[in-house]
């Protein structure tokens, strides 16, 4: 065979072999056709997505499943959460929809790995504690299913070069679950600052929530471990320990075992759309460095910090500064020519001019979670990237893994310790501790 012939035939098999494999690519393909779902994470988060996906009719939820079979106390007492809470509101809405009043049944599973066999789940949400972000998504990827993780992306900076790479080997969609990149409101503010509306953007200070849980202190006692509840599983790959309520479910994020505190539960979003408007979204900073940092007493068992602020600078001189306060989210962007603020109270500017054309609040099935859900079944279908892809997801997610690295050491540091970043190697140059912070150790079979 000629050279010229076989390059075309190569060229020819790359053109036409197919990006999706496995049994519904032909469904998964085709625009006009349903996406088949999965909601991995049933919990606080996870049913509040559930809800909306359900409500806008996004798919068909052919499986729920969570290592909590159902219970109360989630973020506040009379939720009751779990995978067969779940199955029950699947069941009851797609019932309700049917003609017949029947429809394909969802199934309600406890092992993520049971749900990852079915060849006809086209698609996975992946909403469990930040522990297992990786895992899970990326046993979806290989499994050939598209995956909705929610944010943070990760749990450490090590888990997003693996997840990047298993998108991109598996030809994959990932759309990570930092849904202002949805909102109509924070879409007009980011680019408005991205394209110099204010000029050239000299600082942006962000805001995220105090902590709004209280756990026991030191000297708090183990409790026993429910009996709808697989402690064991729910653990995982994070360190054996005795159960508590205050351990698990909504609370879970105030613990450095398993989460990064409000730093990368609000923080998240806020930084997020700091990058965004900065435009170096797959980008980080060059310095880190705490200046503030409050903690509850040595041996309680929320140990991520409950009061914190931190000073980035990037390389184009823009400095970022991370503060809690009363605002669960908002994101201000200060540029030589004025001034942008967004954020869960409202939206703002120096010059009332500057939101001229502000779109309104979405509200129902237009808000900014059932939007972020319906732009990641657009892609599953198109095959298009989504709003926020892969890369984007880890840029802002290793902002708030190295932010608290530093917040961590505060109690031994104390204000006036710049850590040097080096983003292309992933790795603090001039602090050693540092980088011991970012390290999490995993478990067998885990690790």
């Amino acid at each position: 065979m000629s050279s010229t012939r076989r390059v075309f035939i190569q060229q020819s098999l790359a053109i036409t072999t197919p990006l999706i494999v496995g049994s519904s690519a032909l469904s998964a393909n085709a625009p006009s056709n349903r996406i088949n779902v999965a909601f991995i994470g049933t919990g606080n988060q996870g049913m509040g997505l559930l809800k909306r996906f359900l409500a806008a009719d996004l798919g068909n939820v052919l499986a729920v499943c969570d290592v909590n079979e159902g219970s109360f106390g989630y973020k506040d007492p009379e939720h009751f959460y779990g995978k067969l809470p779940a199955k029950k509101l699947v069941d009851e809405v797609t019932a309700k929809k049917s003609k017949s009043g029947t429809s394909n049944s969802c199934t309600a599973y406890s092992d993520f790995r049971e749900v990852l066999k079915r060849d006809d789940i086209d698609a996975v949400i992946v909403v469990v504690p930040d522990h297992w972000h990786r895992i899970i998504s990326v046993m979806a990827l290989e499994s050939g299913k598209d995956v909705y993780c929610e944010k943070p992306m990760t749990f450490a900076v090590s888990d997003g070069p693996i997840m990047i790479e298993a998108v991109r080997k598996n030809k994959r969609i990932l759309q990570n679950g930092s849904h202002e990149r949805s909102n109509p409101v924070s879409q007009f503010i980011c680019e408005a600052a991205k394209a110099g509306k204010i000029g050239d953007i000299k600082k942006v200070i962000t805001k995220i929530g105090y902590n709004n849980k209280v756990g026991p202190g030191p000297g708090w006692s183990p409790m026993p471990v429910p009996k709808n509840l697989d402690y064991r599983e729910w653990l995982g790959p994070a360190p054996e320990q005795p159960y508590h309520d205050d351990r698990c479910l909504y609370r879970f994020r105030f613990n450095f075992d398993y989460s990064g505190g409000q730093i990368t539960n609000f923080g998240a979003h806020c930084n997020d759309m700091a990058h965004w408007g900065m435009n170096v979204d797959t980008g980080g900073p060059i310095e880190v460095e705490c200046l503030d940092a409050k903690y509850l007493p040595t041996g309680s068992l929320f140990n991520t910090a409950t009061e914190t602020r931190f000073r980035c600078l990037y390389e184009n001189g823009v400095e970022l500064i991370c503060e809690s306060g009363p605002e669960q989210v908002q994101t201000r962007f200060e540029g030589t020519d004025g001034w942008l603020q967004t954020g869960y109270k409202g939206t703002t500017a120096s010059d009332p001019s500057l939101l001229k054309g502000l779109p309104e609040k979405p509200t129902g099935t237009a808000d900014p979670h059932t939007a972020h859900m319906a732009n990641f079944i657009d892609c599953v279908k198109s095959r298009n990237e989504p709003r926020a892809p892969v890369e984007i997801g880890h840029a802002s997610a290793v902002l708030c893994h190295i932010a608290n690295a530093m917040i961590r050491l505060f109690p031994e540091t104390g204000p006036g310790t710049i850590a040097k970043w080096d983003a292309k190697s992933e790795r603090f140059t001039n602090n050693e501790r540092a980088n011991q912070m970012l390290i999490r150790e995993e478990r067998d079979p885990w690790s």
